[in-house]
């Protein structure tokens, strides 16, 4: 890639709610970094307003034109920048045509998204590619699964820095989560739901636990990935009650492709889970089988096309929409990561973000991950082709994200934890 290109990073999808929380909070941080950037999409009316909008360092923020749908106007803007940051999803549906453009160019690339059997679609079709070009192509770095990637790369170092080896088994447990999410990811949960209605073998996919491993690896000791599994489990190392959390297929993909790449540095044997912990006691029991009702009869909904048209049009937010100001800036969420030795020492990762996870922090989130492609590339020690967070960044986005992004990530004591999720 040539290091002489017109702009350090390109926001791709400016105009949507979580594009446009990526916007600035890119503006702010650019005040310190002084990268040359651009924000770019279909509609230029649309832009130059979430450009008049910006603080005024970036009043003036270049505007590049292209379609999702047009190889041509993709490949003459990626030729432009450095890294391609895209919040276009749903992924499936909008995002082929520039990753193809991406590792064709050698231009790095980074999303937000959490749609599996397009991730390993693009593997498949263009890893060569971007190995060839040397394009570094690294999705899923929002919310999804930047916490749960990072969280258990943390925790394992860790762990093999203070006990000389590594967890053989990470538990993730929500502790805490209030937000809302975008209308982005409300097509992108309708897309895939429509999809799997006419491709079963989208939902076969999805359930095999090491489907985005490289070939050859996609073995291990970790059971089929559930979307919603009628479980409430009690817990007994946070002594209280779990339910599942509707992301941790997603999660525990991109987590198990990490160990994968990083040569197995968690060690063949690795298992990894999530759940969202309730509490203890029969409040926590009723909460979490509250939880599992409410999600099956959500998941039924969304599976059947009359009841799915009706969320659609009443309920779930439309493009472009996203949670209010308070509620992204007001709300938390908690996570704790469990790893258990093969002595049976425990070790935890507590991490605490400020903001509402599926639009403000993940916003955040990805901002950083694009820095950390467009400035700390020399100090990758990997090349070309499609990453992890945890496998292309590592230590490199973890300091970003506690300076930068609201995260707090802490080795923690054996302590009852006693919050209780509130909330999505």
């Amino acid at each position: 890639m040539s290091s002489h290109r017109e702009f350090d990073v390109v926001l791709w999808g400016a105009t949507g709610a979580v594009g446009r929380r990526v916007a600035h909070h890119l503006a702010t941080r650019n005040k310190t970094c002084g990268l040359q950037w651009a924000i770019g999409g279909r509609n230029e009316a649309k832009l130059k307003a979430v450009g008049a909008s910006l603080p005024e360092s970036a009043k003036n923020i270049p505007i590049v034109i292209g379609d999702n749908f047009d190889r041509a106007s993709l490949d003459a803007l990626v030729a432009r920048t450095r890294v391609v940051c895209s919040t276009v999803g749903p992924f499936a549906k909008f995002g082929s045509e520039l990753v193809a453009a991406c590792a064709t160019s050698g231009t790095h690339y980074c999303d937000i998204s959490g749609e599996v059997h397009w991730m390993r679609r693009m593997i498949d079709t263009h890893q060569a590619e971007a190995e060839r070009s040397g394009a570094r192509i690294v999705p899923a770095c929002g919310f999804d699964s930047v916490p749960s990637d990072l969280g258990v790369f943390l925790l394992q170092s860790r762990a093999q820095a203070q006990y000389g080896k590594v967890c053989h088994h990470v538990r993730m447990r929500v502790t805490t989560m209030r937000g809302g999410f975008s209308g982005g990811t409300a097509a992108s949960g309708v897309y895939a739901a429509e999809q799997g209605r006419r491709d079963p073998s989208i939902s076969r996919f999805n359930a095999e636990p090491y489907a985005l491993n490289p070939k050859g690896e996609r073995s291990g000791p970790d059971r089929p990935d559930k979307m919603m599994p009628f479980e409430v489990k009690f817990d007994p190392h946070l002594n209280g009650w779990t339910m599942p959390f509707f992301m941790s297929p997603i999660n525990n993909k991109i987590v198990r492709r990490s160990n994968a790449l990083l040569n197995y540095r968690y060690g063949k044997e690795f298992r990894y889970e999530e759940a969202i912990f309730t509490g203890p006691g029969p409040f926590g029991w009723i909460l979490a089988t509250t939880g599992v009702l409410g999600a099956r009869v959500f998941l039924t909904a969304m599976a059947m096309a009359p009841t799915r048209n009706l969320l659609k049009r009443y309920v779930l937010p439309k493009s472009g929409e996203g949670p209010g100001r308070e509620t992204r800036e007001n709300s938390t969420y908690e996570i704790v990561q469990l790893g258990i030795l093969d002595d049976s020492t425990s070790m935890r990762v507590r991490l605490r973000g400020k903001g509402d996870p599926g639009v403000e922090s993940t916003s955040r989130i990805l901002v950083e991950a694009a820095l950390c492609l467009a400035e700390d590339g020399d100090r990758m020690a990997v090349s070309g082709g499609f990453w992890t967070p945890a496998s292309a960044m590592g230590d490199l986005l973890l300091s970003r994200l506690g300076d930068h992004a609201g995260l707090t990530f802490e080795i923690v004591n054996d302590e009852t934890i006693i919050s209780r999720t509130s909330g999505n």
